[in-house]
């Protein structure tokens, strides 16, 4: 470890250098976060793992900044530039900038103006007017006529000489520094629509002619504004007012009001104009897109920690169905453990004949399976197909779920959804994953890639790398947090428990299926390539419930295991009985068990586990419902008050599903009455919120929503909350006609004639 490194750390993330010693030390040693913040407290001093991932992180960075200073350092010395002086200065920088500034003079670069004017003799000239002793530019110039080096006149001496100091104000240190911090503090950003693309952009409309201090600029617009540039459809440029940058180098190099001064001011226009403003423009807009990264990764962390833990209905007997129109509805039965039980494929949205023989079915293998729970998605015909199954005579109650379906047929067509269903249709494994949401959101996301699930913004935009980092750690973090039953476990959920992956996950699972549930945390020992480092780190996240040992199925690790049997021992009792009985537990004396190793955080997750042995830390599962009657945009009027699920959180509001298969948007302004900076302080993701309808556009499939309690609604200010009004009036406030009443049948209950019979 480089203790230049570890001082460095420390200061910045206001952390102790032994914390950051050992946390370093851990990492290195090939420990997880999640085992280093569970288990290694004592070492660590309870950094959590967001400290971790920090100092992590930071090591990387510093490392990569010391691998391009020895590369500097090589380059410079094999070309013959490097002097004690220089080498220290190089040494001595922070950044990955100041770096680059004090190699720039002497990095190999492709022939410039300014070579080729030293190449004509004429760098004498330049040195001279740059010291600016009052010399006469135009005498001193003659004396640089040559023809035969291609200097024909004093205006091309001094020309050349110009371009020779140019890139000496270019190259400058300090002139780089002082117009970095202007350009990352002065300048405005702007984008402009491509002449002849503002059909083909209108989505890019609001950015046509828009401009703002680029460092208050909102990850949101930069990455917006950034891809309609890829797109070709806008023009951007980020800079400072060119009169400030002037000032600040005239400031620096023009020394007088000599005839040479005047040279050195031309020269500094120049270097602008020509170098200084690209490549500070460059710099600030590779800054901003970082900023912009950083943000909108962040946002997709917490929107994906979110979803990951959303509150999982549990063990039940599921019938899922991936819904459909003219294809049918594809319908499948799993029972607790999510193994597929039955499959079949119904037609509830066609004739009266077939909506009744769809009915029927459905009964019968609610009936066969003893079906708990229903799960329907959200796609197409999901609100028509939820109307239906809900209009269904069951004998006793089942609760009907709409599942958020997205990303559900990325895993059909995966490997991973071919490996376990290899002999089943894509609409079929649909439907398993469907139902298995609904049972346990965590244990089927982790199947998918965490872009394909739907949330974030931007995603395809931001440093991949960066994400896929950032991505791995919340998946990880969470899986390893609940927990997992390492006989129920999927291959794809074992691969992000701590020290396993992908090759460790599959012999899991191979061993389980030759030999049997595993019934001893100790016999993960006896799976292939599973040695004692990966023991170490997967164990206290394993769960085996019903075992030989009843710590088994608990967070507590197997190196803690003689605490317990201690603890047990000195009250004369079993381990079950200190699990199940509080008045015992409160007998425990913790400090009797303190150890060099072992000290008082350990020592109360134990206890805190004994209490509630493999707790899982998500909420209760709630059944929600949408608005009856309400199952397309078209069915919306400003003004109705609508029940919703947030299902995305971004920089400039939230995405809230009211069940008309297009997402409103609560614009940040009007997720509270009270003032909003960042929206995930309002709300989160999966969250079951109550909005107000304020706007639809058809024409562009958006819904403007509020959460206030008495929001605007077409520029007058609601005195009491509006309900669903029972009919439509002519004209919906979208900008567009309104079909006549009787274009659209109203959504009571289409099934009700057909499903007559059968009640």
């Amino acid at each position: 470890m480089n203790a230049s490194h570890v001082e460095k750390i420390a200061t910045e993330l206001g952390i102790s250098i032994s914390q950051i010693n050992a946390t370093a030390l851990l990492l290195a040693e090939g420990a997880t976060i999640p085992f280093i913040a569970r288990y290694r407290k004592e070492t660590t001093g309870s950094l959590d793992e967001v400290a971790i991932a920090a100092i992590r992180d930071r090591l990387a960075q510093l490392v990569e900044l010391d691998e391009r200073r020895q590369a500097i350092l090589k380059s410079l010395e094999q070309h013959g530039h490097l002097t004690p002086e220089l080498a220290e200065k190089v040494e001595q920088a922070e950044t990955l900038a100041v770096l680059e500034d004090i190699y720039l003079p002497y990095k190999p670069k492709r022939r410039t103006k300014g070579m080729i004017a030293r190449e004509k003799g004429l760098g004498p000239l330049a040195e001279a007017l740059f010291h600016q002793s009052g010399l006469d530019p135009e005498t001193a110039a003659a004396a640089y006529i040559n023809a035969e080096q291609g200097v024909a006149s004093v205006e091309e001496a001094l020309s050349g000489a110009r371009d020779i100091m140019a890139e000496m104000i270019n190259e400058d240190e300090q002139a780089r520094t002082r117009l970095r911090e202007l350009f990352t503090t002065r300048s405005t950003m702007k984008s402009k629509v491509v002449e002849g693309k503002e059909v083909e952009g209108a989505k890019y409309r609001d950015y046509f002619d828009w401009e703002e201090p680029a460092a208050a600029a909102p990850s949101h617009r930069i990455l917006a504004i950034r891809r309609g540039e890829r797109e070709d459809i806008l023009n951007m440029s980020v800079i400072p007012p060119a009169e400030e940058a002037l000032a600040i180098l005239e400031h620096l190099f023009v020394k007088g009001e000599g005839q040479d001064s005047q040279q050195v001011k031309d020269a500094c226009h120049d270097a602008y104009k020509r170098l200084l403003s690209r490549s500070m423009e460059t710099e600030i807009r590779v800054i901003l897109k970082d900023k912009a990264d950083k943000e909108a990764i962040v946002i997709f962390a917490d929107n994906l920690r979110q979803l990951l833990l959303a509150p999982p209905l549990g063990a039940k007997r599921v019938l899922g169905i991936d819904p459909g129109f003219r294809t049918g509805c594809k319908t499948v039965c799993l029972d607790r453990q999510g193994k597929l039980l039955h499959h079949e494929t119904i037609y509830p949205h066609l004739s009266s004949q077939q909506v009744e023989k769809a009915a029927q079915t459905v009964l019968n293998l609610c009936r066969q399976f003893e079906i708990e729970a229903i799960a329907v998605g959200n796609g197409t015909a999901g609100r028509e197909t939820e109307a239906f199954v809900k209009a269904l005579p069951f004998p006793k109650k089942i609760p009907v779920v709409m599942v958020n379906e997205s990303g559900a047929s990325i895993y059909s067509a995966s490997e991973a959804g071919r490996e376990e269903f290899p002999d089943l249709d894509l609409t079929v494994r649909g439907s398993i994953s469907i139902g298995r949401r609904l049972m346990d959101p965590l244990s089927e996301l982790v199947k998918i890639d965490p872009k394909s699930i739907g949330v974030g913004q931007y995603q395809h935009d931001v440093d991949q790398s960066a994400l896929k980092q950032s991505l791995d750690d919340v998946v990880m973090s969470c899986v390893n947090g609940v927990g997992v039953d390492v006989n129920r476990a999927s291959t794809q959920l074992l691969t992000y428990v701590s020290g396993l992956g992908p090759q460790l996950a599959k012999n899991i699972v191979a061993y389980r299926d030759t030999n049997g549930p595993f019934t001893a945390r100790q016999q993960l020992k006896n799976v292939s390539r599973l040695g004692p480092k990966a023991f170490e780190q997967c164990a206290g996240f394993l769960r085996i419930q019903d075992g030989e040992n009843p710590l088994d199925a608990s967070a507590v690790h197997p190196e803690s295991y003689h605490i317990v049997d201690r603890m047990a021992a000195d009250l004369n009792c079993s381990v079950v009985q200190l699990m199940v009985d509080p008045d015992l537990r409160r007998k425990i004396d913790k400090v009797r068990y303190v150890t060099d190793t072992i000290g008082m955080p350990t020592l109360q997750d134990i206890l805190s586990e004994l209490e509630k042995p493999g707790r899982d830390p998500r909420k209760e599962f709630e059944e929600f419902a949408f608005a009856g009657g309400i199952s397309a945009m078209e069915d919306l009027v400003p003004g109705m008050q609508v029940p919703g699920i947030v299902t995305n959180i971004t920089a400039f509001g939230a995405f809230v599903d009211i069940g008309v298969h297009q997402d409103g948007l609560v614009h940040v302004s009007q997720l509270s009455d009270h003032f909003v900076k960042d929206p995930a302080v309002v709300v989160k993701v999966q969250q079951k919120v109550k909005v107000t309808v304020l706007e639809v556009d058809l024409g562009r499939r958006r819904i403007s929503l509020s959460m206030k309690s008495n929001p605007e609604i077409g520029g007058q200010r609601e005195t009491s909350p509006k309900s669903a009004p029972k009919t439509k009036p002519a004209a919906a406030k979208s900008g567009h006609q309104a079909k006549k009443s009787n274009d659209r049948k109203p959504f009571n209950n289409p099934f009700a004639d057909a499903l007559g019979k059968l009640k």
